[in-house]
């Protein structure tokens, strides 16, 4: 049969470490690009959202044509 998996778990102070390496590993952000990204994303919530409600607009006022 095989090796089976050690259920040990690793010492908080490692976890804690490897924590900070990962945080320290991340670019963030610039304002200006935060920014322009934001923007970005509401725009395409709001077209989308519009868009969503046409559809809507649009079954509804088939149904109630072909329902009666």
């Amino acid at each position: 049969m095989g090796e089976t998996a050690s259920n040990e778990k690793a010492p908080k102070k490692d976890f804690i470490k490897g924590l900070k390496a990962e945080f320290s590993k991340i670019i963030w952000p610039d304002k200006e690009t935060l920014t322009k990204q934001s923007v970005v994303v509401i725009a395409a919530t709001l077209v989308l959202g519009i868009a969503i409600a046409l559809l809507d607009l649009i079954i509804k006022f088939g149904l109630n044509i072909v329902i009666g």
